[in-house]
């Protein structure tokens, strides 16, 4: 099966714009100050041999007044892409959303489908090469974070299976609107992959059902789930799981910490996505902090590489964050990057022990030939 992507290992830019319910909008790519140094950002990742890049169009500045797009905070950032030679995955939603636009209305679908519309035109008309689009980031955890325990917006408790239906609901309409303007957009889903277990016998059947609930988003999107959404097999497109140290837990207990004896190899958490969905995957999310970096993808390689070997189609490991960034709740720096802040001029330091796992990475597997692009998106020639 040929990739879609053109590098393995991808570089994942924090690109989350939500409010909190303090009512401070976060922005992060304003705060890593990606949005200055975008260019440098993408050649400094590609010398890792990290060639495929998530990143995100911040809704909320592209359209300030419903149906006007502006497009300086994102156009820099698309050009530079080009110029750098990597291949982006926009992220089009990734918690956030314009002000005054009221998330459980059936407006916001319509807006977020024409705003997705207008981006596939632009970056077709700028980008010859076939794009790649995640239409909303993480449905599950925004439904869980946002519409059950009002950790940010829309700031609600106990309405997150409300809020999931709507997102899924969107998502739909992006999907459908992207391709409308440009059919051979490729479509990333991303949501974590969690494994529950019960702490007793008496909870067996609510931690399963708490286990189940990270395939409904998917489910609602093809259409096994609430057809009446309009979620279709074809709109599921690449499956992205974003899976990290701390996705494992005991209902309503601690994480669960590998090396315990209910720790789940991510390999067969993989093995598990795939024999449902049948669709190429991307870890589209992994990361970890400080010391226990490069340990982390150590640790992620050697399953995917043996969820690969059993057959398994993963086309791609998303480090994520690659940038150093402020946390969400106090500003605090998470030294979770490849690089950290940058200097006046866009030179950010290397973390060198995870840059040398992802070379002993690189260098150990053949993973994936990569892909040769079919249009060229970098800087070779316009639209034909």
């Amino acid at each position: 099966m040929q990739s879609p992507f053109l590098s393995f290992f991808q570089a994942g830019f924090e690109c989350s714009t939500h409010r909190r319910c303090d009512g401070r909008r976060l922005d992060l790519i304003a705060s890593t100050r990606h949005d200055r140094f975008a260019e440098t950002d993408y050649r400094a990742v590609a010398q890792h041999g990290l060639r495929t890049v998530r990143d995100g169009v911040r809704w909320h500045l592209v359209e300030r007044s419903p149906g006007v797009y502006d497009w300086s905070s994102f156009l820099p950032m698309l050009r530079a892409a080009r110029a750098s030679g990597v291949q982006p995955i926009w992220d089009l939603c990734h918690y956030g959303y314009p002000d005054g636009l009221d998330i459980w209305r059936p407006a916001f679908v319509d807006r977020m489908a024409a705003f997705a519309a207008a981006v596939a035109r632009l970056v077709r008309d700028e980008c010859p090469e076939p794009p790649i689009y995640c239409p909303v980031n993480e449905i599950s955890f925004w439904a869980w974070a946002g519409g059950d325990m009002a950790h940010f917006n829309p700031c609600t408790e106990r309405r997150g299976m409300t809020l999931k239906i709507q997102l899924a609901r969107a998502a739909i309409a992006v999907v459908q609107a992207v391709r409308d303007v440009d059919p051979g957009a490729r479509i990333v889903h991303a949501d974590p992959a969690i494994h529950v277990v019960a702490a007793s016998a008496g909870d067996e059947d609510e931690a399963a059902h708490a286990h189940a609930a990270q395939y409904e988003a998917w489910d609602m999107l093809s259409g096994r789930l609430m057809p009446e959404l309009g979620g279709r097999p074809e709109y599921l497109d690449i499956l992205g799981l974003n899976y990290y140290s701390d996705n494992q837990w005991v209902l309503r207990g601690p994480t669960i910490e590998r090396g315990h004896p209910s720790y789940r190899p991510f390999r067969d958490i993989l093995a598990q996505a795939y024999a449902r969905y049948g669709r190429p995957m991307l870890v589209a999310e992994t990361g970890a902090e400080g010391d226990a970096r490069a340990n982390w993808l150590r640790y992620v390689c050697g399953e995917v590489a043996a969820a690969i070997g059993a057959g398994v189609p993963v086309h791609g490991i998303c480090l994520y964050p690659v940038l150093d960034y402020p946390g969400w709740a106090d500003d605090r720096h998470c030294p979770t990057g490849l690089f950290g802040p940058p200097d006046a001029g866009g030179r950010r330091p290397l973390c060198q022990p995870l840059a040398a796992e992802i070379e002993r990475q690189a260098a150990i597997r053949t993973w994936h030939p990569g892909r040769v692009p079919q249009r060229g998106c970098g800087g070779r020639g316009g639209r034909p």
